[in-house]
């Protein structure tokens, strides 16, 4: 087991290496522009700060100063566009992330405890006209994109309702992230969110507790004399958890992702909203922590969710022959 994991940390840090070196070659291929309506003064202090990162040098060189600049010095580079030269870009991107936190977190613990009570419910009615009807919004659920479910929220609960705004209050009018009117128009953002979560789970837990309900040691605790509820809940529940937990795992690991269409569609100052806008303005430095962020998020949920396994169940051991 150690063996693996050390095999999997090694490479998760080599493919981390890699797209991190594919995405700084190309975004760095593109022209460095001044900020517009700057004086003679502010362009030679740019200027000056451009060559001090190495923005005149060969980009192999530039790689090699960036990557010295993180591990000595932990500077990311600055936010040339989006918050002035004068603001570090990583200190920039942490500034975002309460939003995203805050949003996503509160859409997986909507999601979740409704997709498997969903997925329970339509296993237990297998065949049934319940079990129809989920089927199909699940199929619905996860065919439709998560952008369309949120115009349909945003023109249900504000055009329509008027029960909440359009967009997501700013921090200055909610009067701070983890407030109740914060919370309040997040609402609207939070149910597009869940939408797909839902179904996803929904359908996942179907699929596994329906081949549990099936299997010969739920006829065994039946023929003991345990009700269907009984056999259900001991035995069904605990097997088919096995592999449904881990999901559960990965979306709580993936909330400090973000979504980036959600965030642009209801304005949410979060971390993925300021990846559209680091793409839009050229802004490089935040383009590369967004990057780094996304990147290692995303191989860190993966080899979380391996070992999730193995400790679930200890029958399951990673890397075994």
């Amino acid at each position: 087991m150690l063996k693996y994991v050390i095999k999997r940390i090694v490479l998760m840090l080599f493919t981390f290496f890699i797209i991190c070196t594919m995405c700084f070659m190309l975004i760095r291929m593109l022209p460095m522009t001044y900020p517009e309506g700057l004086t003679a003064a502010q362009k030679a202090e740019i200027q000056a700060l451009w060559t001090a990162y190495g923005y005149d040098k060969p980009i192999i060189v530039q790689f090699g100063i960036y990557l010295r600049n993180i591990f000595t010095k932990f500077d990311f580079g600055r936010a040339w566009r989006l918050s002035g030269y004068t603001t570090e870009a990583f200190d920039f991107f942490l500034g975002k992330m309460p939003m995203t936190i805050m949003v996503n977190f509160c859409s997986v613990l909507l999601s979740t405890p409704l997709g498997i009570l969903l997925g329970i419910y339509a296993a237990i009615k297998k065949n049934k006209w319940q079990d129809s009807v989920i089927s199909v919004m699940i199929m619905l659920f996860v065919s439709v994109p998560s952008y369309v479910y949120a115009f349909i929220v945003q023109y249900l609960l504000y055009f329509k309702l008027e029960w909440f705004p359009l967009v997501v209050y700013s921090v200055a009018d909610a009067g701070g992230v983890f407030t109740w009117k914060m919370f309040y128009s997040m609402v609207p953002a939070i149910i597009a969110l869940s939408f797909g979560e839902i179904a996803y789970l929904c359908r996942f837990t179907r699929a596994e507790l329906t081949e549990t309900l099936t299997s010969d040691y739920m006829l065994l605790a039946r023929t003991k004399g345990l009700t269907r509820a009984q056999a259900t809940v001991r035995h069904a529940l605990k097997n088919a958890m096995v592999p449904i937990l881990p999901m559960i795992i990965s979306s709580f690991i993936s909330i400090i992702g973000g979504s980036m269409i959600i965030e642009q569609i209801f304005s949410i100052n979060g971390v993925g909203q300021l990846y559209i806008q680091a793409i839009n303005q050229l802004d490089y430095d935040v383009f590369m922590v967004d990057t780094i962020f996304y990147t290692f998020v995303g191989l860190l949920s993966g080899i979380i969710v391996d070992l999730s396994y193995g400790f679930i169940d200890p029958r399951i051991r990673m890397g075994e022959r």
